[in-house]
């Protein structure tokens, strides 16, 4: 593959969405509930996956009409469309009505342009998303905006059915996700009880992944500093590569949580979840080429610094002033001493680094190598990424299987 394409690139395995997918839906099951995925489609555009969301009978959360449009295109149906984002534009909002998504409606304003839009092309379904109490974030209503968009909905058949109520939370805790839709719960209830339909509540997205075994990221956290890495670079934050419960595990212990399985049975209200890269977990690698190597020194310890021929806008911690930390793999592999190395890219940018870490390569990397990073469909391989210096944003390589054991990789469409 790196001889034919000539550069760096992204494989994708679509066969892994579907699992994952069907993971999800396995817990939604198991807990008795009705519930539906959507995958979202900011973490990856690769239209692989979304034909992997088709296959899978998941749907699709869009924010914008090029998202839109290509969910369409590779087989998701307009009424498995979730339309997300503030402040949404005419075009997008007048695609969704016409092809029946549900939408989430960000503010008074935004349900006051959906209901006269409405009028011309077809009801919409509406969720209200809310504010989190506490929440400092720029996303939702208050009590007092979800008060004022409730009693502006027509009860009786008019261009807007308030489906339910939804939130998004930052950070990884399963208990607050499950308080919160508690609280969406009532607010269908108190809904219900004024006439609306009111029979889904999303609780958006991150489900955490778990990309490193729980001792190496101890020892990683327990021991960082400055000097494991290039020129002393620092780092305020980092991923947590590991989590106890990732995924379909975090989303069992939401439903376990005051028991809002049964709470969610006993009121006939339908869960929404919207993943994005726990979907992609271990759906995707990225592949560079070694086309520079110097030797460097630290505290007296000499180490590799290596030069790629693509750039860390395809790792994109780094432009969130992070580091992806798990290791990747040096390929051919032939014996060797373990040697420290640090990975640069091919600009003319002191900070564009792709791996600022002093990583224990299993032997010294040569001009030629590759250098496979692990798990990087999840965000890391193409939201930033752009044609910087004019290199060309690195291809996606699609890997399916194959009757028996052999696999086949094609060009994404």
């Amino acid at each position: 593959m790196a001889f034919a394409i000539g550069g760096p690139f992204h494989l994708m395995y679509p066969a892994r969405v579907e699992r994952n997918i069907h993971a999800f839906r396995a817990v939604m099951r198991e807990a008795g509930i009705a519930g539906v995925v959507y995958y979202g489609k900011k973490a990856n555009k690769s239209p692989c996956v979304t034909r992997a969301c088709a296959n899978a009978g998941a749907g699709v959360d869009v924010s914008s009409t090029g998202e839109l449009t290509a969910a369409l295109a590779h087989g998701i149906r307009g009424a498995d469309l979730m339309v997300t984002g503030p402040a949404k534009s005419d075009e997008l909002l007048w695609l969704a009505l016409r092809h029946g998504a549900l939408i989430a409606m960000d503010s008074v304003q935004e349900l006051d342009r959906v209901t006269a839009l409405a009028a011309a092309t077809g009801p919409a379904r509406a969720l209200l998303r809310v504010l989190p109490t506490g929440s400092t974030s720029r996303f939702g209503m208050t009590a007092d905006e979800l008060a004022v968009a409730v009693a502006l909905i027509d009860r009786e058949g008019g261009p807007v059915g308030l489906a339910g109520f939804s939130f998004h939370l930052s950070g990884y805790d399963p208990v607050a996700r499950a308080e919160q839709a508690c609280e969406l719960i009532d607010r269908c209830i108190e809904a219900r009880a004024l006439g609306h339909d009111a029979s889904t509540i999303s609780i958006g997205g991150g489900f955490a992944v778990d990309y490193l075994p729980e001792r190496a990221w101890r020892e990683f956290t327990d021991g960082v500093d400055g000097e494991w890495f290039h020129s002393g670079k620092r780092f305020d934050s980092f991923y947590p590569y590991h989590h106890p419960a990732p995924g379909p595990a975090m989303l069992s212990t939401i439903l376990e949580h005051g028991d809002l399985a049964a709470r969610l049975r006993g009121n006939g209200i339908r869960l929404a979840i919207e993943p994005g890269r726990a979907l992609l977990d271990r759906a995707g690698s990225t592949v560079f080429r070694v086309q520079g190597v110097k030797t460097r020194s630290a505290h007296g310890e000499p180490y590799r610094l290596l030069t790629v021929d693509g750039t860390s806008l395809s790792l994109s911690e780094q432009w969130f002033d992070s580091e992806y930390l798990p290791d990747p793999v040096l390929w051919p592999r032939r014996s060797g001493d373990p040697t420290p190395t640090c990975v640069g890219a091919a600009t003319c940018l002191e900070s564009d680094m792709l791996s600022w870490r002093r990583i224990p390569l299993p032997r010294a990397a040569t001009t030629g190598d590759l250098l496979v990073y692990p798990n990087t469909a999840g965000y890391q391989m193409d939201s930033n990424e752009s044609a910087f210096h004019e290199l060309p944003i690195p291809p996606k390589v699609v890997i399916d299987d194959a009757e028996g054991d052999r696999l086949r990789w094609r060009l994404d469409a």
